[in-house]
């Protein structure tokens, strides 16, 4: 499906957020475009940033065409001062933050006796430093507005439930749940909400849209038989940005089609 098309298929519920200012982080591609998309369908003003420059420039195009108002920011979020530069141009264009999505993340995963000496310092780099120093800048500017808001991280099922093969990705993940408790209990007092989401399985540019065989066998393992949408996952986020969820901080909400209630597979019984 087209980007304008999933955009016209969202059907816009929160008018609160409207003119609001989201950043999002990884927002180029799969489920960080999809938040993209959501939150532009809600009338949120948007600063996309992501590594992959060809790709955020050609979502933040089509996100114009579509009408939204969106500022795309290239740059290596494992950075601290491409980050102080991101929220710096934030300020400078909107003057505010009323929404920090840390989507941003290193996916790859290895065994433990795997040699991943390069692969953990980088995501602790970009799956737990990146976001929390996102978390600080953003937080900072919604104290001094005194408008309060919304942290929103993007976690994983891997941060409940080991993945066989989930270094050191499955690490950073649980480092993030812990992120987002101690964060919501540290800037209650700003009106700063911190939650995150454990997406499950999801189809994305990353499985292929269909006809995947691995993906099908695996979709059998899960209690709703089938891989989640983006759509989904971004539906969760907008609620949660939204007033609608104005009593809601410190928790992870796991979106996975029922993996993490589940203690074995159809057919593998302990």
């Amino acid at each position: 499906m087209e980007i304008k098309d999933e955009y016209h298929a969202i059907m816009p519920r929160y008018p609160e957020l409207e003119g609001q200012v989201a950043v999002i982080t990884g927002g180029a591609k799969g489920i960080g475009q999809g938040i993209a998309l959501r939150l532009g369908r809600e009338g949120m003003r948007l600063v996309i940033a992501d590594i992959d420059g060809e790709s955020l420039a050609a979502t933040a195009a089509s996100l114009r065409e579509l009408g939204v108002q969106v500022i795309a920011f290239e740059g290596d979020l494992s950075q601290s001062t491409i980050i102080i530069q991101l929220f710096k141009t934030v300020l400078e264009t909107f003057n505010r933050v009323d929404l920090l999505v840390n989507n941003a993340a290193d996916l790859n995963r290895t065994r433990l006796l795997d040699e991943h000496e390069a692969l953990l310092e980088q995501q602790l780099a970009t799956n737990v430093s990146g976001p929390y120093l996102c978390s600080f800048q953003a937080a900072k500017i919604m104290r001094d507005t005194g408008s309060g808001g919304n942290i929103i991280h993007i976690s994983s099922v891997g941060a409940i439930r080991a993945h066989w093969n989930g270094f050191p990705y499955d690490v950073t993940k649980g480092a993030i749940n812990a992120m987002t408790r101690a964060m919501a209990i540290d800037l209650a007092e700003y009106n700063i909400r911190v939650n995150a989401i454990g997406p499950g399985a999801t189809r994305t540019y990353r499985t292929g849209l269909g006809g995947n065989t691995a993906v099908q066998s695996m979709a059998e393992r899960i209690p709703l038989k089938r891989f989640g949408l983006v759509s989904e996952m971004s539906s969760v986020v907008a609620f949660l940005a939204s007033p609608e969820a104005s009593y809601i901080t410190g928790q992870i909400i796991y979106v996975d089609g029922g993996i993490t209630a589940q203690l074995s597979p159809p057919g593998q019984m302990l």
